[in-house]
């Protein structure tokens, strides 16, 4: 991982794949393991999301870095803390 920033309702993270790794297999990967993660820390929340369906909404927003340098990727996610989103 070489940047993540973790906001009230969405997180921004970024991470370097082989390109053979589909972009829905790393994005499924991720919310797995940081949802076992997150109910091992917290079991109580996992009764409450049992409730509410699921942890994490089917979305998300995927990118490549090509036109612009690695630097400014992870500057702009570390600055996403300033924002109110």
């Amino acid at each position: 991982m070489k940047a993540l920033e973790i906001m009230p309702d969405h997180i921004h993270i970024f991470v370097d794949v082989p390109q053979t790794v589909a972009p829905c297999d790393v994005v499924r990967t991720l919310k797995s393991i940081s949802a076992i993660e997150l109910f091992k820390a917290f079991p109580q929340r996992k009764q409450f999301y049992a409730k509410c369906g699921v942890l994490w909404s089917r979305g998300y927003f995927v990118s490549t870095v090509g036109h612009i340098s690695e630097a400014t990727v992870v500057k702009y996610i570390e600055e996403q803390k300033n924002y109110d989103g």
